[in-house]
């Protein structure tokens, strides 16, 4: 079973991020799950004054597409932004397509994290039922959009802390 989230997350005082910005991408599937998701993301990173921009996408499985083509359209790293945030609900049915869409965006997600400079940060959720869905937009397994922002800034902190290392 899932635990209420990462409490060392939320207790994360690290110093402050120098930021580029977050790029949410999410999904048009189960929008009410989603838009949950994106809100509770929204919160955490309006609190730490991060700017952000939304890119939303069909389904799941084209969430790595938009990650790629964005990174593709600045023109060096240095404007990369701090990360991605990847937002999205697939919701298990009668048919195996759960397990390829699952699969798919998952591999997405973990090869854009091997080949960018920024991290992409998996907050889909994949989950049996909308019971499940709506048990992690604030329900007993805590709000995955807030940890999806919260990881997201962690992330950058550490990429910010091993670049300026490499400079000293």
């Amino acid at each position: 079973m899932a635990t209420k989230g990462n409490k060392k997350l939320r207790e994360n005082k690290e110093g402050n991020l120098v930021s580029r910005g977050m790029v949410i991408v999410k999904t048009e599937w189960n929008a009410g799950i989603v838009d949950e998701l994106e809100k509770g993301c929204k919160k955490i990173l309006k609190e730490k004054n991060i700017t952000f921009k939304t890119l939303v996408v069909p389904g799941a499985v084209e969430i790595p597409f938009a990650v790629k083509a964005h990174s593709q359209s600045v023109s060096d790293t240095s404007e990369l932004p701090d990360a991605y945030i990847a937002l999205g609900c697939v919701i298990r049915g009668d048919t195996p397509h759960f397990d390829y869409v699952c699969k798919a965006v998952t591999d997405g997600i973990v090869q854009l994290n091997l080949q960018l400079s920024s991290p992409v940060i998996f907050g889909v959720l994949t989950v049996e039922n909308e019971k499940q869905a709506k048990e992690r937009i604030g329900g007993k397994h805590g709000h995955k959009g807030e940890e999806a922002a919260l990881t997201a800034l962690a992330m950058a902190k550490l990429v910010q802390s091993i670049l300026s290392a490499e400079k000293h």
